[in-house]
């Protein structure tokens, strides 16, 4: 290690691969093929002007030593357009570790954009909150939708990437179901009369206990009472793809659905100027890397 020639600095495309090697062995629990389709997934994304692709690597005598991922995305919200950043995988060779901040600090430079993490560890929360983070989502709900009773005439209907436009369905929300659903999603649209509800999900295995447990994790609604008027209806399109449970963000029991809440996952943040909602995690590692 020459302490002189550690330098931080934008990933490109040209550095991908050695990238996804490092994540790889940051990461013990997932394939170098995970890394690369997700990275790939960024790389074709649209970005807001002047943010990074990718995010930022460490590096050393020009050997990636360290890397920060971030992905970058316009929102609307009631101010007007604004920028929000998923503060995503982190890992630095120990060696390194010393130089670790380089990355966190040219990474949340910017006072304009809402970062947010949402997939921190539990020991490093405190780490997280010292650096100006604030919680937002304080864990999870576990739901049975299929418990809750179906609104008379409700139908489900999915949307792929191949579907034509939705009656009732904004364009913008039917451009989110769709893009969503080309990353693997599950998009559905719960009618009832001319109204037209947008739902996105992501498959999830639940890994604690003796077996575990399929479900869907929530990834999209406009609100969250929107999926309590529709979890029976949910429910019942769910449990035919064998997925009985759907996991929530929440900061506590959620009135109208069965199910349990627990503060030992799920904890989410971020720093900024326009604190994130609940029930939207598009465009996040989530989606495009997987859970």
């Amino acid at each position: 290690m020459d302490p002189r020639k550690v330098r931080c600095r934008e990933i490109v495309e040209a550095d991908i691969e050695a990238v996804s090697q490092l994540l790889t062995r940051g990461f013990s629990g997932r394939s170098q093929n995970y890394w690369l389709r997700g990275l790939h997934r960024q790389g074709q994304r649209d970005v807001p002007d002047g943010c990074p692709r990718y995010g930022y690597l460490l590096e050393n005598c020009e050997r990636p030593v360290g890397v920060l991922l971030l992905l970058y995305t316009q929102r609307l919200e009631d101010g007007g357009p604004s920028v929000r950043c998923n503060v995503s995988s982190w890992y630095v060779d120990p060696e390194f570790r010393n130089y670790a901040t380089l990355l966190t600090s040219v990474a949340q430079k910017n006072k304009h954009v809402t970062y947010i993490n949402i997939s921190p560890a539990t020991n490093t929360w405190p780490i997280i909150e010292a650096q100006g983070f604030r919680r937002y989502c304080g864990g999870m709900f576990f739901s049975a939708p299929l418990l809750s009773r179906a609104e008379k005439g409700m139908t489900v209907e999915r949307v792929t990437g191949a579907s034509a436009a939705v009656e009732g369905l904004p364009p913008a929300d039917f451009d989110l179901l769709r893009s969503h659903a080309d990353y693997g999603c599950l998009s559905l649209v719960c009618r009832v009369g001319d109204e037209a509800i947008p739902f996105i999900m992501i498959p999830k295995r639940m890994k604690s206990g003796r077996f575990p447990m399929p479900a869907m994790q929530l990834v999209y609604c406009r609100e969250t009472p929107d999926f309590v008027r529709c979890a029976g209806a949910l429910g019942r399109a769910l449990i035919w793809r064998g997925r009985p449970l759907v996991i929530i963000d929440s900061n506590g029991p959620i009135a109208g659905l069965s199910g349990v809440y627990t503060e030992s996952r799920g904890r989410k943040y971020f720093k900024g100027p326009n604190p994130p909602r609940l029930a939207d995690l598009t465009e996040t590692e989530l989606v495009l890397y997987g859970p």
